[in-house]
């Protein structure tokens, strides 16, 4: 293989790993811009790649209903860096998280970016966008009673 081919092999599959990401990533206006707070039970913690995910229970307060809703928090691999385990979150446990919503309305949110998640029993921070860069948040806690 020629020089010449090499580079633009290398070229190439660099491009398609760039646009993977990008295509990956980006949101395409899915979510809704404001953050919204919701509570609920963990029913399950998947520390799974590329995002793991939360699947909690809410009581619906206009119907009294429970929903199954899920949150999509960062890869396994970075909640294990700031301590996560399996045993972060079980199952009973009560959660409150801030973060954005889909618009579509399904029981989806969104722990990417400008979000929090805390037990809501004790106030105790266990998540921020930024936690795994060492970023500090840059949006207010949420109030604890």
């Amino acid at each position: 293989m020629t020089a010449r081919r090499a580079t633009i092999t290398v070229m190439l599959f660099t491009g398609a790993i760039a646009l993977t990401a990008a295509a990956h990533h980006g949101d395409a206006g899915r979510y809704e811009e404001t953050i919204t707070t919701i509570s609920g039970t963990v029913v399950a913690l998947q520390l799974i790649n590329p995002h793991s995910l939360l699947i909690f229970d809410v009581v619906d307060e206009a119907t009294g209903q429970t929903v199954r809703w899920q949150a999509e928090i960062s890869n396994a691999n970075g909640l294990a860096r700031i301590g996560w385990t399996r045993e972060t979150l079980k199952p009973g446990d009560r959660v409150t998280m801030s973060g954005r919503v889909l618009k579509s309305g399904a029981p989806y949110i969104n722990l990417s970016e400008r979000s929090r998640l805390t037990r809501t029993d004790t106030c105790e921070e266990l998540y921020y966008s930024g936690m795994i860069f060492g970023e500090p948040p840059d949006y207010p806690a949420p109030t604890c009673d």
